[in-house]
């Protein structure tokens, strides 16, 4: 289930004047276009299955500013950030597999710096969060989650994916280290869910 931030607008990207523009601002356009709720929620399916993790997934697309306030609530990291992974509890495990939280304007950014659109960025991020909700954690695992990651990538026809950016020093690290707080990349869910704060604009 894709759900979009109120405060998120839909169209980051530059706006190409009519008759003016140059080939080159509308390509930029494009490619900072957001993607449509459909096509992520496909793309969702396709990943949720590669991952083979069962039970629904919701992805909350939101702002630089909603996510750092994510962030500092549940992690203690005043900062945006690109993802944010929420594992369901254990009792729901099978019907609900956890949320994601990603920030458009990071991932528009991120996109830029490694030359492509924002789609393929929202894929990457989505793919990295969905590792996280299956249990993988690259933090602790030993390069287990790194493999996978790269693997799955590959099969979905993806660029580098997070973990190799932070090996290959491309990209500062998103998700830095947790001192083990309870919520965040963590193996039970927070509370207050983020993809309650927007469910007034709820779209699969």
């Amino acid at each position: 289930m894709i759900l979009l931030d109120p405060d998120l607008d839909q169209s980051p990207g530059p706006s190409a004047k009519k008759g003016g523009s140059s080939p080159e601002s509308r390509k930029a356009e494009k490619e900072a276009r957001l993607p449509a709720a459909r096509t992520l929620a496909r793309f969702l399916h396709e990943a949720q299955a590669a991952v083979r993790l069962k039970g629904m997934v919701s992805v909350l697309l939101t702002t630089d500013k909603k996510i750092k306030t994510l962030n500092r609530d549940f992690r203690r990291k005043n900062k945006a950030t690109d993802v944010l992974s929420f594992p369901a509890a254990e009792i729901s495990r099978g019907e609900v597999a956890g949320d994601l939280a990603i920030s458009v304007d990071t991932a528009l950014r991120q996109g830029r710096e490694h030359g492509h659109a924002l789609r393929v960025e929202l894929k990457v991020l989505m793919l990295h969060g969905l590792l996280h909700l299956a249990g993988f954690d690259h933090e602790t695992d030993g390069g287990e989650m790194a493999r996978k990651e790269r693997t799955l990538r590959a099969r979905l026809k993806l660029p580098l994916g997070l973990i190799e950016r932070m090996d290959r020093g491309s990209s500062p690290p998103t998700l830095p280290p947790e001192k083990r707080r309870p919520a965040p990349l963590g193996r039970t869910k927070a509370k207050g869910s983020p993809s309650k704060a927007a469910n007034e604009r709820r779209t699969a």
